[in-house]
């Protein structure tokens, strides 16, 4: 890798880390004022997708691809969690609709 390609990647990487970091605290600042509690979960969906992007990033900066697959787990258990309040949010409209008159 030459020095000019090598220079444009660790400004990329700073930048990036840079823009994770200001998601971090607008995903924050959601999850704080909410207001309803599905606003609440997407804001902590994004957070654990933002999770990943943070640990993909590390993993290309530090040359250790090996962290490549904790951001995938991870991901995969935040998709699944948003599927289950998903399926929550459901029931709880469909028993709504059986009780009201």
């Amino acid at each position: 890798m030459n020095p000019e390609s090598s220079l444009w990647l660790q400004w990329t990487l700073a930048i990036a880390f840079g823009n994770m970091c200001l998601s971090f605290i607008l995903v924050f600042i959601r999850l704080a004022i909410g207001p309803s509690l599905p606003d609440r979960v997407v804001a902590l969906d994004l957070l654990a997708v933002l999770s990943a992007g943070f640990i993909t990033i590390y993993a290309i900066s530090a040359h250790q691809p090996v962290y490549l697959d904790v951001a995938i787990t991870l991901t995969l258990i935040a998709f699944l969690s948003t599927v289950a309040f998903a399926r929550y949010v459901q029931q709880m409209g469909t028993k709504r609709k059986k009780e009201a008159p």
